[in-house]
Order: structure tokens, then C-alpha cells, then sequence
């Protein structure tokens, strides 16, 4: 059913398509520029011209490897809910708050309507698809996600909250299909923090992609899967990107339980461990998804965005992926 969609859509993508789940690290000089620019020392488009910079060395890195559906890397942004909260109206920066390690972010406070006042990574994705003739994949955070990692004071309840971000999502959604995009990931990380919950997280991804003309991936990694799944393919996307190798595949005895429906972007290399898998440990990765997975369903990529490892680790980790995929290919 989901190739016959990207067909729909002019995609003509191998058996196992490679791409990565968005992220990757930022080159060192981009990093100190996002540094001085905090700190008054460049201007706007001083860091704009490195952001580019950076965007266009990763474009180039993964069209060199082989990947075959490309990401932005997010040069231009940091944390995956504030980069949003800062750019619509209705929200307020509140305290730093610990994501992971020893990386913080401005919890967004929702304090009035929030509204979409225009594009807001429709010129980024422009950009990089300009560098390349292989899709670059938009890459949005869901309204559930983004509710849940923000603190309300406007909304009366977190349902209200979530439909009111899937208002907005669904116009940023459509602004990237306006101008050709096809591939379009919304991440949801969050979607089984409450397993009670879900009904909205559905009920919100619907209201964020029906009726549009896109071939529709999420990304969910670290949960507890076990307490949402098969409920949580009921989700209106085409495909879910999961973390399958930081857990040892576990989540494949979920699926021997209950089928798993929906196309996979199946991560076969683990993200948050600087320890380069073998070759062949990759290989049987993929051997194990395709005991219970149909090939024509199945994507390669890294577990979870790349922005944690160094440049060279990342372009390894990559190169594992491609590797893994033409060989099942052939």
C-alpha cells in the first residue's frame, strides 16, 4: 500500500531506502558560531550563511554515502520543541530544563492562542532539496510532543491543547506540500509517556495529516511501547521510525504478537553509544526485522538522530546503513 503511495507521489525509492532520522552532529565552527551569536559577537545572517554552510556539507555527505531519502541535518536549530515555541505566537520561553546528558533547553510556556504566523521551515527545506535531486524529507515535532514537553496556561485540558497544535502543525504541513515537498516526518518521541493518552495523540496526528498529498513518517524512540502498541497504528502516517537496536530488538517480540501494519524505518545502528557496530551485526539486524517484516515495507536508518555522535562517527554510522541495505538489495 505505501509504495504504491510514494509511486502516487513520483517516488521511485530502491528495496530498503536508507535515510536517518533527522539530526546530525554540528560541524565545530557552527557550534562556536551559534556560541558568539548568543553572545552579540556575529549577526543573524552571519550565522545564517554557516548554517547554510553546514546544511549543504551534510546534503553532500549523505548523496556520497548513497542515502536515498536525505534530511536537513537541522543546522538551524537546537531542541526539537523549543525551535518551535520560539517562532509562534502564543508561547513564552520558560526555564532550562534538562533533555538529555548534559544538553538543557527553554521549556516552552503556552500563555495565549498560539497561532501559526507563517512558514517556519519551509525556506530551510527549500534550500537544502535545492542542493540535491534525491527527496529531502520535511521534518516538523508533533502537537502531542509538543504539548506534552511545554506547561499550559491557556488551553482548558491537554486534548484542547494537542488539537490546537495540530491546527497549526497541520498549516506548516501544508506549506511544505505547497512547495513540493513529499516526504514529510513529524516526530512524536513522546507518544507513550501516558499510555492513557493515546487516544489523543491519534486523534491529533489525524487532524495533522488528513487529506494531504504526502507520504507521512514518525518518529517515536525510547518508550515503553509495549503499554500503546497495537493502538499506536492507528496513527494516520505512513510510516514509523523506531529504535530497534539500543533496545536489542525487543520490540520485534511485541510485533511476533501482533502484526505490525504500517512501514518501518528500522534503526540498525544504536545512536547513543559511541561503539561502531560490525558489519555483519548490522546485516543481522535487518535479518531479524525481515523473520516478521515484508521487505517492501522495510527502511534502513540509524535508531535516533545522529546530533549526539562526532561528525566522523555519524558519517560511519551512516555508511553501516547503506551498506546494510544493498546488500539485501542484491
Amino acid at each position: 500500500m505505501s509504495r504504491e503511495k510514494l509511486k502516487s507521489l513520483g517516488l521511485k525509492l530502491p528495496l530498503f531506502p536508507t535515510t536517518s532520522v533527522g539530526s546530525f552532529p554540528k560541524p565545530d565552527y557552527l557550534a562556536k558560531a551559534r556560541s558568539e551569536f548568543t553572545k552579540g559577537k556575529i549577526t543573524a545572517e552571519q550565522l545564517v550563511e554557516l548554517e547554510r554552510k553546514a546544511t549543504k556539507f551534510w546534503i553532500e555527505t549523505q548523496e556520497k554515502l548513497g542515502v536515498d531519502v536525505l534530511v536537513d541535518g537541522e543546522m538551524y536549530r537546537g531542541d526539537m520543541v523549543a525551535f518551535f515555541a520560539e517562532r509562534l505566537p502564543g508561547f513564552t520561553e520558560g526555564g532550562l530544563v534538562r533533555s538529555y546528558g548534559n544538553r538543557y533547553y527553554h521549556k516552552p510556556i503556552i500563555t495565549g492562542e498560539v497561532e501559526w504566523p507563517g512558514p517556519v521551515t519551509v525556506e530551510w527545506w527549500k534550500y537544502a532539496q535545492s542542493l540535491t535531486k534525491k527527496p529531502v524529507k520535511g521534518m516538523l515535532t508533533g502537537a502531542y510532543t509538543i504539548m506534552d514537553w511545554s506547561f499550559n496556561e491557556h488551553y482548558p485540558d491537554r486534548h484542547a491543547t494537542a488539537l490546537a497544535l495540530a491546527a497549526v502543525v497541520r498549516k506548516e504541513v501544508e506549506a511544505l506540500i505547497a512547495e513540493g515537498c513529499k516526504i514529510i516526518q513529524i516526530d512524536e518521541p513522546a507518544l507513550s509517556v501516558r499510555p492513557e493518552e493515546l487516544p489523543i495523540a491519534i486523534e491529533a496526528m489525524e487532524a495533522t495529516t488528513k487529506g494531504l498529498g504526502a507520504y507521512f513518517i514518525t518518529h517515536a524512540c525510547y518508550g515503553a511501547f509495549e503499554h500503546i502498541y497495537p493502538g499506536m497504528l492507528d496513527l494516520a502516517v505512513d510510516n514509523f521510525d523506531l529504535e530497534m537496536s539500543n533496545n536489542d530488538l525487543a520490540l520485534l517480540e511485541i510485533f511476533r504478537r501482533k502484526p505490525f501494519t504500517k512501514d518501518i524505518s528500522f534503526g540498525v545502528v544504536d545512536v547513543h553509544s559511541h561503539a561502531m557496530e560490525k558489519a555483519a551485526a548490522v546485516r543481522e539486524r535487518v535479518e531479524q526485522a525481515l523473520t516478521l517484516l515484508p521487505k517492501d515495507r522495510v527502511w534502513v536508518d540509524p535508531d535516533c538522530g545522529l546530533k549526539t555522535r562526532t561528525v566522523e562517527e555519524a558519517i560511519e554510522k551512516l555508511r553501516l546503513c547503506v551498506a546494510a541495505a544493498k546488500t539485501f538489495r542484491n
